[in-house]
């Protein structure tokens, strides 16, 4: 279970764990910059550059939830996703947020 929010409904936080983090480094290639450049010119969504986006929050909220696992936890709150450029065409993308132990509320 991973949520934004700081609680989960019907559960009761039974440990924290600490921050799980899940981080991803990626450049786009020469031929997605070509094929993107020729989508600017038709103007709209650009769905090389979303496809590739999608991709790399999805693998690096992966990488979080893997993280989280290998810390004993069985849910992941606050989460949340940070990008940085490294150098131009080099972003960072974490996804990290608080691994949790949680139980149902009786």
């Amino acid at each position: 279970m991973v949520t934004t929010a700081f609680e989960l409904d019907n559960y009761r936080i039974v440990r924290t764990l600490g921050m799980a983090r899940g981080i991803v480094v990626r450049s786009r290639s020469v031929f997605g910059t070509i094929g993107a450049s020729l989508q600017t010119m038709v103007g709209g969504n650009i769905s090389l550059f979303t496809k590739m986006c999608e991709q790399t929050r999805e693998d690096s909220f992966n990488l979080m939830l893997e993280h989280a696992g290998q810390m004993g936890a069985n849910a992941v709150i606050g989460a949340r996703y940070d990008a940085t450029e490294i150098m131009q065409g080099v972003t960072e993308v974490l996804a990290y947020g608080t691994a949790v132990i949680v139980e149902p509320i009786r």
